[in-house]
């Protein structure tokens, strides 16, 4: 069934109410400074990207963009043919935005960087532009009034770069580690923490999206239960070699099954000098991905454990390799009750906990499968964690200190990523 990204009538109405009372207060009030912002998170059921809304241009415009994790900029097309603006500016060569930029080339006088398509891995290069951006504040419980940066840089991409990406998507939407990423130029402009949390809905309903701060917390969930205090902290590391610098890596040193270490080569755990090796977060990839010998050992210790527990094991379900059938299997409320497969960070004490909720993809009635790939046997990055292992979990990204805030399934706390409250205006 295809998804669509526009929202049920009634919600646009409201949506749509909200943002002219938070501009009319905005306007009342041009000092007010924001400690944080809020975004709404869809996902698409065709492609299982995960997109945003951002409100640009003079008149504003509402631009549907896939979110990158590790992408350097928002990008978006059709500057030169459909993209209409009276407060478009171009970025010139000899300014400081433009020498900030990652990689920055130049023409004419008029700034360009590269363009990444994260997801078909094709690359261009456009202008650097800067223009009006529109954005809901929050106080972490509640959406508040709306605030603008009037000169918010973003590229300018050809159509081509399209392909690949959801239905009505003109863009993508970088979080990583640059200084015209989103997280940075919100930081930078509203004086707040250099911090953003991401936390993603399973579900392809835009009734139950899910939701993207700016800012440090609190991040309060229905029934009015702040997270915050529940985040587990682990280190963030930068990919030396090119483009990846901007994504995000975190320190695993091994991988628990049902409670027991896996044997694998730790060293490809780590990412090495060539760029190779370790393991990163990612938004544009579906599922996690192992390298192969990762994989079977990790998939060889799951099955075991399952088959102890009289469940069994069925054909497997494209793209998945393991499958087991759901007749003898328990639900929990963090999904069916099979072995938690731990990601072993700086020591015994620190684990990122998957559970059945997040390990196991429904695939038909009565059959689930492991929700891990194969990636071969010489990926660049040996572990890839994807969306679906996101999931209902909140992650915390501190730029300034390179750490990152994890809880495991909000499931455990009676919550969900859907249930931030977006209908209630401060």
């Amino acid at each position: 069934m295809a998804f669509s990204l526009r929202f049920p009538l009634f919600s646009s109405i409201l949506l749509l109410l909200l943002l002219l009372t938070s501009l009319s207060e905005a306007k009342s009030n041009p000092t007010f400074h924001p400690n944080g912002l809020v975004l709404p998170i869809s996902k698409d059921a065709s492609t299982l990207q995960y997109l945003t809304s951002i409100n640009q241009r003079t008149p504003l415009v509402s631009v549907n963009v896939v979110l990158d994790l590790g992408g350097q900029s928002l990008w978006v097309v059709d500057c030169q043919k459909g993209y209409k603006s009276s407060s478009y500016r171009h970025t010139h060569c000899n300014s400081s935005q433009c020498h900030s930029a990652p990689n920055p080339s130049c023409k004419n006088n008029i700034c360009s960087v590269i363009i990444d398509n994260t997801i078909t891995h094709t690359i261009t290069t456009g202008n650097l532009g800067k223009d009006v951006v529109s954005i809901q504040s929050t106080d972490g419980s509640n959406p508040g009034q709306v605030v603008t940066i009037p000169h918010f840089l973003f590229a300018c991409a050809p159509t081509f770069i399209l392909n690949g990406l959801a239905s009505g998507a003109k863009g993508m939407a970088g979080l990583g580690q640059t200084s015209i990423s989103l997280p940075t130029q919100f930081a930078t402009d509203f004086k707040f923490q250099k911090k953003f949390a991401i936390c993603l809905s399973s579900s392809t309903s835009t009734a139950y999206n899910g939701v993207l701060f700016f800012g440090d917390g609190p991040y309060k969930f229905l029934p009015d239960i702040d997270v915050s205090p529940y985040l587990t902290y682990t280190r963030l590391y930068k990919n030396p070699v090119g483009s990846s610098s901007s994504e995000y890596f975190i320190g695993v040193k091994s991988i628990k099954v049902n409670e027991q270490v896996v044997l694998l080569n730790t060293k490809l755990l780590s990412i090495h000098k060539n760029g190779h090796g370790g393991t990163k977060i990612s938004t544009v990839t579906p599922y996690t991905v192992m390298e192969s010998s990762i994989y079977k050992a990790v998939t060889r210790a799951f099955i075991k454990g399952v088959e102890s527990r009289n469940i069994t094991r069925v054909d497997a379900v494209s793209p998945f390799g393991i499958c087991f059938s759901t007749k003898n299997m328990v639900s929990t409320r963090v999904g069916y009750g099979v072995p938690t497969i731990d990601l072993v960070l700086q020591n015994e004490n620190v684990a990122w906990s998957i559970v059945g909720i997040n390990s196991l993809v429904q695939v038909s009635n009565d059959v689930v499968c492991l929700g891990f790939l194969d990636g071969g046997s010489k990926p660049k990055t040996s572990i890839v964690i994807g969306g679906y292992q996101l999931e209902n979990n909140l992650l915390q990204f501190d730029l300034t200190k390179s750490e990152l805030g994890f809880t495991s399934s909000l499931s455990f706390f009676q919550t969900a990523c859907p249930d931030f409250n977006f209908t209630s205006s401060v």
